[in-house]
């Protein structure tokens, strides 16, 4: 019984001198990973933004997205997936994207990637473009070796057709406003002499 309340005793006073001993913590054993190096950057996580987000407004990231909600406004991002549900109405300009959803506007990338539930109604400026059997679209399509410089847009904006369709042809009422056509302009099926119909 003594014995204890001389220890206790004898432990206070050591930790009131300050000269009480303690077990240094134990060291975390961590080696350098050799797949990180100085030069590699960290791979963020990518950016999903869910069905049920409507946004008003321009979207720039130089990270991954997942895009699945509607979006008036342009949209810059590094990689990019429009999900099926997906509505981008404005510019798409990315490194890579993927789109399973409808765009109302232009694309500007490097990889283009329409899958079969693609709606596009717009102009694509591209280096790589690949089209799967279903996906719609409506506009303009050019190969770039650059797609994401402002100077090939707007060579591209220049060059492409204009919307306005030729002014059709005015059609003759009847055969007697016709000009006569010499023998050799008239094939001869046509001939009277060998018309099926007399």
């Amino acid at each position: 019984m003594f014995s204890k309340a001389k220890t206790k005793k004898s432990s206070d006073t050591k930790a009131q001198s300050g000269t009480l001993n303690e077990a240094p913590a134990p060291q975390a054993n961590v080696q350098p990973s050799s797949k990180r190096s100085g030069s590699m950057k960290p791979s963020g996580v990518p950016s999903i933004i869910s069905a049920d987000v409507m946004m008003s407004g321009n979207i720039h990231s130089s990270g991954e997205i997942q895009f699945d909600g509607t979006l008036e406004g342009d949209l810059k991002a590094g990689s990019l997936i429009i999900g099926e549900k997906a509505c981008v109405k404005g510019e798409v300009i990315c490194e890579t994207v993927t789109v399973r959803g409808k765009v109302e506007g232009a694309i500007r990338a490097k990889s283009v990637s329409l899958a079969k539930t693609a709606q596009i109604h717009g102009d694509i400026l591209h280096s790589s473009l690949s089209v799967e059997t279903g996906a719609h679209f409506e506009g303009n399509c050019r190969h770039s070796d650059d797609p994401l410089s402002d100077a090939s847009a707007k060579d591209f904006r220049r060059s492409r057709p204009s919307s306005a369709q030729p002014a059709p042809r005015p059609v003759k009422a009847s055969m007697d406003d016709e000009e006569p056509r010499s023998k050799a302009d008239t094939p001869s099926f046509l001939s009277q002499n060998r018309s099926p119909l007399r």
